[in-house]
């Protein structure tokens, strides 16, 4: 698991080697410019104590500094090199993970939470930013400082050197005793802010049903709970790094109290000159600061290990619907609308009951199709099917006598415009929502498009007419405003095959029996399958399918339906008897 953790850090570095690369190169020559300088004070030292001279001073403080403002400099370059090599990463991680977030079938979206998906994009991602940036960066100049340091430092005195860094081993035992931990607890964290971010989210989405039940002191509870969990989980991970990192500091600089010690008695009994004792003080505490760094670097690391897994279990989800190695293209000019099932049955995973069983098909090109039946029939798993929404099985659905398994996502989905019963808008303008599917269109198509779904007059009447803002989801809108600004995106796609799963439920029924024989005008008619519960409007349809525990039942026009003794029977007489009743 680290080796593929570590495998994944360079495969996200990889396209950037050449900007990581020189930021690693300008830091490879700060630390050998840093090695220098201990040495040119040695020297100046040494020389001073036999023969001072003023200008030998200057000629030293003059050299140092312009060493020293080049350090700086290059210094600087590394770091704009590094740092903006952790965000091209995190450009590219979130760029990676939208992507493939949009590949993924509606089905991965219904058992992961929105919340947690949004955090692992930003949170997690943004830890993975900080770990190839702030952690490159320390690690290499740890590296560097310690590869290039510690020869020097044995050049000088084997002895002091060691009694020196000494210490450091005891760091390494407390470092690797406290990484397991550090990684859990940030682990944690990492899943609570998940879950407030998914309470957050709920909660500003159904802020209306909130405050219709009255429920918002449930909801400050449930926060509050989930609040407290994450400051638990955030107050442990603190008390492990106060814990570890001090100790780490500590140490580092303990190793300076020790050379000043030892160090001392060498220089009375001529074993280490005055200059070298200073080289060696300079050395040690040059290695205290990277190694003092190394806490806050292990912090970003074991977020950054957290939060790779966490990244990588969305992008190495394999979408279960995608083209097919043998797909057939289908150009949307050649679509006739014809669409046919032989004995397709599908069951949704997990469930002990298959939702459709052996149905069976065949609607004509340009024929208007209504499906109806009792709730639970299995009516949106069957509409749901024709686009391929569903996991489903060769050779069941056709388009055009084209296996809809084999035919190209891309082109199958645009001959189908579909309006599901949840009816989202956008949180833009309603002329946006209404051209969302045909960004093109101009101000005349939309509002042609608009008239036919019977929405034009009362956009007409909103205080900005096509430019009014819907807010989040559509929610300034009424719902038969929502269904009916769906479907007049629907229209303005202008695909072959229309889909409404009971998209005409808060529409009355007048109005829901003019739009469907608005669909059912001009020279080109589409091929219309619309789900209702509404059979007054339903009967207005060419045929009608009546399903039934994930059957088709009953077959024919409303007139054929009506003379058989059947479900469809029992329907209409119940919904009629609910009107008189009303």
């Amino acid at each position: 698991m680290v080796q593929s953790r570590f495998q994944k850090l360079l495969a996200y570095l990889l396209p950037h080697w050449r900007s990581a690369s020189l930021g690693v190169g300008a830091l490879l020559i700060v630390n050998l410019v840093g090695v220098y300088i201990p040495l040119l004070i040695r020297d100046g030292i040494d020389k001073l104590k036999v023969t001072f001279s003023f200008s030998q001073i200057l000629w030293y403080v003059g050299l140092i500094l312009i060493l020293a403002s080049i350090m700086w400099v290059i210094r600087m370059v590394s770091r704009m090199l590094l740092f903006g090599v952790g965000r091209q990463v995190e450009f590219d991680l979130k760029q990676k993970i939208f992507n493939h977030l949009l590949t993924l079938e509606p089905s991965y979206f219904a058992t992961n939470t929105i919340g947690d998906l949004i955090n692992r994009a930003t949170s997690d991602v943004d830890n993975i930013r900080r770990l190839l940036g702030f952690a490159v960066l320390s690690l290499a100049n740890t590296l560097f400082a310690y590869g290039l340091t510690l020869p020097v430092m044995l050049a000088i005195n084997v002895r002091l050197t060691l009694l020196a860094l000494s210490v450091y081993p005891v760091m390494l035992v407390l470092v690797q005793t406290f990484s397991h931990k550090l990684r859990t607890q940030q682990q944690t964290v990492q899943e609570n802010l998940s879950d407030i971010s998914e309470l957050i989210q709920e909660d500003m989405s159904g802020i209306a049903l909130i405050k219709i039940y009255a429920q918002e002191e449930n909801e400050r509870r449930a926060f509050r709970g989930l609040n407290r969990q994450l400051l638990n989980a955030n107050l442990k991970l603190a008390k492990t790094r106060n814990t570890l990192f001090p100790i780490l500091q500590g140490l580092a600089y303990t190793s300076t109290l020790i050379l000043l010690g030892f160090g001392s008695a060498s220089i009375v009994n001529g074993s280490i000159s005055v200059g070298d004792f200073i080289a060696l003080l300079l050395y040690v505490e040059r290695l205290a600061f990277p190694t003092a760094l190394l806490g806050f670097t292990i912090t970003a690391y074991q977020r950054g290990e957290v939060s790779v897994d966490r990244v990588e279990s969305i992008l190495t989800v394999e979408p279960k619907i995608r083209d097919a190695l043998d797909a057939l293209p289908l150009p949307l000019e050649q679509v006739q609308g014809a669409l046919m099932a032989k004995h397709f049955s599908y069951t949704f995973p997990g469930a002990p009951q298959p939702a459709l069983q052996a149905v069976n098909f065949t609607i004509a090109p340009g024929e208007t199709v209504a499906i109806v039946g009792p709730i639970g029939a299995g009516k949106s798993t069957l509409v749901n099917a024709l686009p391929h929404l569903l996991d489903i099985d060769r050779e069941q659905l056709f388009l055009d006598g084209q296996d809809i398994t084999r035919i190209r996502l891309q082109d199958l989905r645009s001959a189908i415009a579909y309006v599901p019963q949840d009816s989202f808008l956008f949180s833009t303008s309603i002329h946006n929502n209404i051209a969302y599917g045909n960004p093109a269109a101009d101000r005349a198509e939309v509002e042609q498009a608009a008239k036919q779904a019977q929405i034009h007059p009362e956009i007409l009447n909103f205080p900005h007419q096509y430019e009014t803002i819907v807010g989040e989801r559509g929610i300034t809108l009424s719902g038969g405003q929502r269904q009916r600004t769906a479907l007049a995106r629907a229209l303005l796609a202008d695909a072959p095959i229309l889909i409404l799963d009971d998209a005409l439920s808060s529409v009355d029924n007048q109005t829901a029996t003019q739009i469907l024989n608005n669909l059912s005008e001009g020279t080109r008619r589409k091929t219309v399958i619309f789900i209702s519960h509404q059979l007054s409007a339903a009967a207005s349809a060419d045929r009608l399918l009546v399903m039934d525990q994930g059957r088709i039942v009953q077959s024919g026009t409303h007139a054929e339906l009506m003379a058989q003794t059947g479900l469809y029977q029992t329907l209409w007489d119940k919904q009629k008897l609910e009107e008189i009743l009303q």
